[in-house]
């Protein structure tokens, strides 16, 4: 089966001087997956007569189908619908029924209906008129040699409705389209390249249906894995096969699939172990904690945790050694696992963990750099450390050490 390609084409000087965030393109685009086709290109132009018209006239040649956002209201910088009049070569009239619309909208809301609001009701001969509901720009629809043109307002809410309600399945009855299958394999603790490097026969035999792609973000990597086809039980099955033969390579840095976050991954060993966790974090300020306490449940297994910053409150909230930070400083491996095995008697848990770190950008010191970071897991048996060397910027610092306690609790947990 034919692979349906679609362009997104966002039109207004707003989004190019970045005074509005362009989500619609972004939302556009998981519709149209779901529907089977593939978004090749997004593209953002400004309110000039030739780079619209140039646009269209790219994406033409590219695509099956463009879509087309934003330029649609009533004053003279909105060109989104002379430029398409003029691109197909039609006459603007005024539409009687969008017309009335636009006159009944205003009534409704007890404001006056001026000559300018009339403009609203001017459409390209050639169009296919689609009724927006929920505001006074219509969207429309163009076809030419088998390509689909479709014009949307750029208030998303307006423009959600009118792809839900019309554009969708307008387009699900114009084309033919495959079937397109995503699954996302999440893992923590292994850099993009070193893991690229330990799957890389089995991303070599992936049959040609199925594609692979890297997604790193902070401190992790998605795996995604798109199958095109046209039964998707059967995509279904062949991408769990493929998930089987990558366990044994990288399922140790595997912690969930799709949707769930780490947070998530970790709550849910918490829970199936049965066990409480409690987290005492300086450099990281308590990030851990709000993290897990983001997923519904977490009462279940958080007992609490503390942000003791001064040396004063790690001593005297979780028993640190005054011996410890003379000998070792705050910043040490010593002073980390009083830290973990503090807090978790404190807060009466199974499991303590903790971070001690030098987040920036001052502090740092030949022997212990900006970016040095201890974090420990005890669990009464056993008390695990680990030495991270992070980077200059504090927020990332603070975002990496959260994910480092967190991975460390789940590979404890799974071992």
């Amino acid at each position: 089966m034919k692979q349906i390609l679609a362009e997104i084409l966002t039109i207004g000087d707003e989004i190019l001087y970045g005074q509005i965030t362009d989500t619609n393109a972004q939302w556009i685009s998981a519709e149209l997956d779901q529907l089977g086709v593939r978004v090749v290109r997004k593209t953002t132009v400004g309110d000039q007569r030739e780079a619209i018209l140039t646009a269209f006239a790219e994406a033409e040649k590219r695509a099956d189908m463009v879509i087309i956002t934003g330029g649609l209201g009533p004053t003279n910088d909105d060109l989104t619908m002379p430029m398409l009049a003029e691109y197909f070569n039609s006459e603007i009239v005024l539409n009687e029924s969008v017309l009335n619309h636009v006159k009944n909208f205003f009534e409704r809301r007890g404001r006056q209906f001026t000559e300018l609001n009339k403009r609203q009701a001017l459409v390209p001969k050639v169009a296919q008129v689609l009724h927006n509901e929920l505001g006074t720009a219509p969207g429309t629809w163009y076809e030419r040699n088998g390509k689909v043109f479709v014009s949307l307002p750029g208030v998303p809410h307006e423009m959600k409705n009118l792809v839900k309600q019309l554009v969708l399945p307008k387009l699900s009855r114009h084309f033919q389209t495959p079937v397109i299958y995503h699954k996302l394999i999440k893992t923590v603790g292994i850099g993009e390249s070193f893991l690229a490097d330990i799957i890389k026969d089995w991303e070599a035999n992936l049959p040609e249906h199925i594609s692979l792609a890297y997604l790193p973000s902070v401190g992790q990597v998605k795996l995604r894995l798109t199958a095109v086809g046209e039964n998707k039980q059967q995509l279904v099955e062949e991408v769990g096969q493929q998930v089987e033969r990558l366990l044994p390579l990288a399922g140790e840095f595997i912690y969930g699939y799709d949707e769930t976050s780490l947070e998530e991954a970790v709550g849910q060993l918490l829970k199936t172990k049965n066990k409480t966790i409690a987290l005492a974090e300086s450099c990281s300020g308590g990030y851990a904690q709000h993290k897990l306490t983001t997923v519904a449940g977490s009462s279940n297994y958080f007992q609490g945790g503390v942000v003791p910053y001064h040396n004063q409150f790690k001593m005297q909230i979780l028993g640190v050694r005054q011996e410890t930070l003379e000998a070792y400083g705050a910043v040490s491996e010593a002073c980390v696992k009083e830290m973990a095995e503090g807090v978790r008697k404190l807060f009466n848990a199974d499991i303590g963990a903790a971070s001690s770190g030098i987040a920036g950008p001052g502090g740092g010191t030949d022997e212990k750099p900006i970016g040095t970071v201890w974090i420990a897991f005890a669990d009464g048996e056993k008390t695990i450390t680990k030495k991270l060397q992070l980077t200059q910027n504090r927020l990332l610092n603070i975002e990496l050490t959260e994910i480092a306690i967190l991975n460390l609790v789940r590979k404890s947990l799974s071992q």
